[in-house]
């Protein structure tokens, strides 16, 4: 026990007794911050989407949209919180705020390449983190994990939207009704 007490404390540390306390690395801080940046441009998507759904009087669609700004402020609020526990900071950097919709359908593809991009951004820092901060490639399973769902939603979506003309207004309010 004594060998290891050793290794964590700093010379420094060692004379005063307090260990050096552990922090993340600068790329795993760099990852963490673009993906805090993409939680709430994601929040700012799916809120301006609820809104325009609202003015549209697609009810359904808007409570849904509104449930996933919801959800993109505790994704980002978990990477934070994961942040300040090894004494990181974290830096809030400025989201993309403007959205704009023609239909319901660009709504659904919008949100649906945003997803698909995000879960590849987890794919690769997960794999830059492997090999040096097994760690964070831990807490990084549960993003992971999210947009996997995320992405299989939307496909379900999507294969919806191919089952209507989305030309036809009456048809694209049936397929809110049925799978908001």
């Amino acid at each position: 026990m004594e060998i290891k007490k050793r290794n964590i404390l700093s010379e420094q540390s060692k004379s005063e007794g307090q260990p050096q306390l552990y922090k993340l690395s600068e790329k795993t801080i760099k990852i963490f911050t673009d993906r805090i940046k993409d939680e709430y441009t994601a929040h700012y998507f799916y809120r301006a989407a609820s809104n325009w759904c609202d003015d549209r009087n697609y009810k359904k669609a808007s409570e849904f949209f509104q449930k996933e700004a919801v959800n993109e402020l505790e994704h980002s609020e978990k990477i934070q919180n994961y942040m300040t526990g090894f004494n990181i900071i974290p830096q809030i950097p400025q989201a993309e705020t403007k959205h704009s919709f023609e239909s319901l359908v660009d709504v659904v593809y919008g949100a649906y390449e945003m997803e698909l991009a995000l879960m590849k951004e987890y794919n690769k820092n997960s794999q830059e983190l492997f090999t040096e901060d097994i760690t964070s490639f831990d807490f990084l399973t549960e993003f992971r994990e999210i947009q996997k769902g995320a992405i299989v939603e939307y496909n379900d979506l999507i294969n919806a939207i191919d089952l209507i003309d989305k030309t036809n207004k009456f048809e694209v309010l049936y397929f809110e009704q049925t799978y908001f």
